[in-house]
């Protein structure tokens, strides 16, 4: 994305290289492995064959069309792509722009007779970003062709004078502000305005989940929480965001803002993780995070990150980075499998039953799957990760007229407006991020370093240039000077592992303890557990700290439980027995990484020991 305004500017994939580590190892099975994975699963269901004629059976959901075009957003980001597919959406294109394989052909609904659930202009929303990502990264090409004729239709249809309604699934409202960044034509731009103004007034057709979960209940700046179904209202949010920066609009801004704050304080999970209602997809009610039902899509974590970011540059507030940084670790990064051929829908923080390994050549119907999938029937997931991690580099470092801000840390290169520098980490294994200037300008300018909010109640320190070591409070750390080549300043994080305990109105964690290394939430597996014990019979002792373990592990201080079978589950107050226990040290292992062992069973909320 390329804002014309705001506090931060972020920079291109031209400018940030990740050079190792956590993220470049993601990125590089992401670039080898999946995205090759969904272009082989798409050909096998018929996805792409959809844009090709003739068509003798479309096959797939109704918006089966937005996960073609997230794939090619995700190719066009790591430089790749796929010409015979771009062909086939191209000569599958109406002369008037109109472009869906689910409506308006012989034997199909009319176009826009479905607009709650039809997802039309959702998927115009994802064929417009990955023409974006065309013009950024190769210069206007077909794709991006397609994409505006597409873009010049849906301002015909539903601009002024037009349709005067909204599409169920938000999408299109941010995508049509990313093109009008691109290309420079406002009718795009006013036209995300327009959709972001609709939205709440009852627009939409009333549905046995309620108008709120289309967001469509409430206009947008006076919504004071995130509700309904959660991508839906993130990716809203994130148009909203855009729309408000560039018309200047700082009540709608604002309003954003308020929503986030109050979703973040009571509305989503440890992880980062946003959703707990499996029937609808949605935002629970107020503290309502049951860690074994939480649906915690992954396309609503893509979503948080993408209005996470578009806040932080915004505002250039360090809180929004915060959110992101926990986001990517514990569910972005949990959803695919270590070989990138497999996902999770959902993001459980509970699994009471061991899973079964899905086929390899088979489509998963369920999206809660019980261990990671090579695809599913709804499968906007895997895609969702692919070009969120071919476009991670952006997310690290900002710029303004001061200097350099550095929002997530990995080893990267950053080069921009005569600047160089060189980050060198192992986070977040290592809590230690040394920046090394290459190249500089002969006048000061100033350096800042995000220091995240989890290292409250800790020390973190800043090192600078000439040896000097102070404090660093969670927020933004600066040094502003002269800089030299070979000048390198030192942030030192404190990752020990810690135990993290849930706002007491959170009634389905209560009376348990969770474990955060640094950014990463951590769980015991019954992997690890000995004699074939589940998660289930862990209890953790807060009266010792958790350690380091091997591996990337970490120990925590408890034991392992046999409890009784009672015949009836309640007694008296006062009246239980302590379970037969053994002291013992419990392995827990980074959540990102649970279920790549073969089926288990997991939790991230430990109940307490009985003393």
């Amino acid at each position: 994305m390329a804002p014309s305004r705001g506090r931060l500017r972020p920079l291109g994939l031209d400018e940030v290289r990740i050079t190792g580590g956590f993220w470049a190892r993601r990125r590089e099975v992401n670039a080898t492995a999946t995205l090759d994975h969904c272009l082989h699963w798409m050909e096998r269901v018929g996805w792409t064959g959809n844009f090709r004629a003739p068509v003798q059976e479309r096959r797939g959901r109704e918006f089966a069309d937005s996960d073609v075009y997230k794939l090619l957003e995700a190719m066009a980001w790591a430089g790749t792509g796929s010409d015979p597919v771009t062909e086939a959406i191209a000569s599958a294109q109406e002369p008037d722009g109109y472009l869906n394989t689910a409506f308006g052909r012989p034997g199909q609904q009319p176009r826009y007779s479905d607009l709650e659930w039809g997802h039309e202009l959702y998927c115009y929303g994802h064929l417009i970003q990955a023409g974006v990502a065309q013009i950024r990264t190769r210069g206007e090409g077909e794709l991006a062709k397609t994409a505006q004729r597409a873009a010049d239709h849906v301002c015909n249809t539903f601009g002024p004078g037009g349709i005067e309604s909204v599409c169920g699934h938000p999408e299109i409202e941010t995508a049509l502000v990313e093109l009008a960044r691109a290309t420079g034509e406002q009718r795009y731009l006013d036209q995300a305005a327009l959709f972001v103004d609709r939205r709440g007034h009852g627009t939409l057709a009333d549905g046995e989940f309620g108008r709120a979960y289309h967001q469509d209940d409430l206009p947008v700046r006076q919504a004071s929480v995130l509700r309904g179904h959660a991508v839906r209202a993130l990716y809203l949010a994130a148009g909203a965001v855009d729309v408000a920066v560039e018309t200047h609009d700082d009540e709608l801004l604002a309003a954003v803002v308020r929503q986030w704050e109050a979703t973040v304080a009571r509305r989503t999970y440890l992880t980062g993780g946003m959703g707990s209602h499996h029937r609808d997809e949605s935002f629970g009610d107020d503290f309502v995070l049951p860690p074994d039902r939480a649906y915690s899509e992954t396309c609503a974590a893509v979503a948080s990150v993408m209005l996470s970011w578009r806040l932080l540059l915004a505002t250039g507030e360090p809180r929004f980075a915060d959110l992101a940084e926990r986001t990517l670790f514990n569910v972005v990064a949990t959803s695919p499998s270590t070989d990138g051929r497999s996902f999770f829908y959902a993001n459980t923080l509970h699994r009471r039953r061991r899973g079964t390994v899905p086929a390899a050549d088979a489509v998963s119907p369920r999206a809660e799957s019980s261990l990671r999938a090579p695809w599913f029937a709804v499968s906007c997931c895997p895609t969702n990760v692919a070009r969120t991690l071919a476009l991670l580099p952006t997310y690290l470092a900002s710029v303004d007229d001061q200097g350099i801000q550095l929002h997530q840390y990995a080893d990267a290169e950053i080069s921009v407006d005569g600047i160089a520098l060189r980050v060198r980490t192992d986070y977040p294994s290592g809590g230690a991020v040394t920046v090394r200037i290459a190249r500089s300008p002969d006048h000061p300018w100033t350096l800042s370093l995000r220091v995240p909010a989890w290292t409250q109640g800790a020390t973190a320190w800043l090192v600078d240039p000439d040896g000097t070591r102070r404090p660093a409070p969670p927020g933004t750390a600066t040094v502003t000077r002269v800089f030299r080549p070979g000048d390198e300043i030192r942030l030192e994080l404190p990752v020990a592992p810690r135990w993290i305990e849930a706002d007491p109105r959170v009634d389905a964690v209560r009376g348990t303890l969770a474990v955060q290394r640094g950014p990463l939430v951590y769980c015991a597996e019954s992997v690890d557990l000995p004699d074939g014990r589940e998660a289930d019979a862990v209890r953790v002792d807060a009266a010792a700290e958790p350690v380091d373990g091997p591996d990337g592990t970490v120990v925590a201080p408890g034991e392992l439980t046999e409890p009784d079978d009672p015949a009836w589950p309640y007694r008296p107050h006062g009246h239980a027995t302590a379970p037969a226990a053994e002291p013992a040290g419990i392995t827990l292992v980074p959540y990102n990484s649970w279920a790549n062992r073969g089926p288990s069973t997991m939790r991230v909320w430990l109940p307490l020991t009985q003393r």
